[in-house]
């Protein structure tokens, strides 16, 4: 499955795959304002054995194909209160 990535202009570290290039009306009218311009970073193949850095590439081919576009977010800061560091309490 082919898919195109763009990166927000307005929400760092925020990314959206389409399953057709330049297809921005399959985003829903809200989540395109709240993302602002959109610009092309990348196209990837997304096979089975494919990995992403981020996501769960069979999610992102699920999404693609049920809405033709999945959306990345930013990755969530630790929070050193309740993360474990792998030492014995």
């Amino acid at each position: 499955m082919q898919a195109y990535v763009y990166k927000s202009l307005r929400k760092d570290d925020t990314y959206v795959y389409l399953a057709a290039r330049d297809d921005f009306a399959r985003l829903p009218e809200l989540l395109r304002t709240q993302l602002g311009g959109l610009q092309f970073v990348l196209e990837v193949v997304l096979t089975p054995e494919r990995k992403l850095a981020r996501e769960d590439a069979a999610v992102v081919r699920e999404n693609l194909a049920a809405r033709g576009f999945h959306l990345q977010f930013p990755p969530t800061p630790l929070d050193p209160m309740t993360e474990d560091w792998g030492t014995d309490a």
